[in-house]
């Protein structure tokens, strides 16, 4: 399995071009694809999607960094982020308090950015689309 890869595949219901704007805007996000499910090549199933879906997100590829993430509105489904949280390490503290606060905005700090024993700098958040945050600086453990 050594060309194996794990890349985190986010269903935003109904969000997700609003989402894929906001980290473009707080951690610098770059789109490499985007489809609208009225562009698929292949209609959907009739009675997968809601009324009215043909101009959100099918799927889409984008990077942070040099890390590559998935994301799709999905089929109208509800939709709930738990059990994980996505971490971002940057190379300074600015960075780290820049990235914080863009990610923040609108949603829910759990732990402020403080200094640890693992980091110089590191905090969690909840964004306004409900994906965990861990904000980061690597450092030597102490």
């Amino acid at each position: 399995m050594s060309t194996a890869q794990i890349q985190p595949y986010l269903f935003f219901g109904g969000r997700c071009q609003e989402a894929l704007d906001f980290y473009a805007a707080a951690v610098g996000a770059k789109v490499d694809f985007l489809m609208r499910y009225q562009d698929s090549p292949e209609a959907m199933p009739p009675g997968m999607l809601p009324e009215g879906w043909g101009g959100k997100v099918m799927h889409a590829t984008f990077r942070i960094g040099g890390s590559t993430l998935m994301a799709s509105d999905g089929c109208g489904e509800s939709k709930s982020f738990e059990g994980f949280s996505l971490s971002i390490a940057v190379a300074t503290a600015a960075e780290a308090e820049k990235a914080f606060a863009a990610l923040a905005d609108g949603g829910l700090v759990k732990m402020p950015l403080t200094k640890t024993f693992w980091s110089p700098c590191f905090g969690m958040l909840t964004d306004r689309f409900g994906i965990g945050w861990m904000v980061s600086v690597p450092g030597a453990m102490a």
